[in-house]
């Protein structure tokens, strides 16, 4: 893969795995004015809250799998839409590298795991969207596809107590234009993967540990987005993503890549 690529189409050939599973800004009230009021203070805060985030520079439109930089940095990324095995593992692997991480969540894991939420949330990674229901967008309506990305930050915002990162990740990684507009018109940045490990296909299907880190490195090009995943289709089978984990990162290091927090690299 060309490390030249700042970001690629929506429909480039590139690794798709398919798992199963506005506001106007606040005017500031010049210092001869009338003294701020209790009220005017909270209606300013409430209007600089209520303005949503902007779209990453330059990527309005764009369907992201690569981080468009030259420097030689990865981002780790984990889909979270069955359970929360592994986590802790996960979370202690991260918190021992010093590594950043975001985790993108469905609706509904965020109201069976709020716990899970938040202690993504206190070991500082962020949390993206990844739909309600984890529906393919190429079958359901622009309207239902705005409910699925609102109900999902909602409930993302009352399990974590925090705001998500502005970013959104569809299902299967099957990207709409209708649902990167609606993304978009939220502020928040379409941001897919470079590879993902398929590790959510585990042991009896035949995935490995090596296999998962093989997967990374070679894909690995500044730039680069790791997708892995939490949990484990009901409740069985290794979360090989969490086990692989420690090597991916060595690899990475080894390799004289840094870890990028997304929120940063795509700031």
């Amino acid at each position: 893969m060309a490390a030249s690529t700042a970001r690629i189409p929506a429909r480039a050939t590139i690794d798709r795995a398919r798992p199963d599973e506005p506001g106007s800004p606040v005017r500031r009230q010049p210092l001869s004015a009338a003294p701020i009021t209790r009220r005017s203070a909270l209606l300013a805060l409430a209007a600089t809250l209520a303005a949503p985030p902007a779209v990453a520079a330059g990527l309005d439109g764009e369907e992201v799998r690569l981080i468009p930089t030259e420097q030689r940095i990865t981002a780790l990324t984990f889909n979270a839409a069955w359970n929360e095995d592994g986590l802790d593992s996960v979370l202690t692997v991260l918190r021992g590298h010093r590594a950043p991480a975001t985790f993108f969540v469905t609706g509904e894991f965020a109201q069976a795991h709020p716990q899970a939420l938040r202690a993504i949330t206190a070991a500082g990674h962020g949390i993206g969207n990844h739909s309600h229901t984890h529906p393919d967008f190429r079958d359901i309506t622009r309207r239902e596809a705005e409910q699925e990305m609102d109900r999902a930050d909602q409930a993302i915002r009352t399990a974590s107590g925090t705001t998500p990162a502005p970013f959104f990740r569809f299902p299967y990684s099957e990207t709409t234009e209708q649902g990167i507009a609606a993304a978009n018109a939220r502020g928040w940045t379409n941001v897919e993967f470079t590879t993902d490990t398929r590790g959510y296909v585990g042991t009896e299907g035949g995935m490995t540990t090596a296999e998962a880190v093989t997967r990374v490195a070679d894909t690995l090009v500044p730039g680069q987005i790791v997708q892995m995943h939490m949990g484990t289709p009901e409740r069985h089978g290794d979360v090989i993503d969490a086990l692989a984990l420690p090597d991916i990162i060595d690899l990475i290091h080894t390799r004289g890549y840094e870890i990028a927090d997304l929120r940063a690299a795509l700031a």
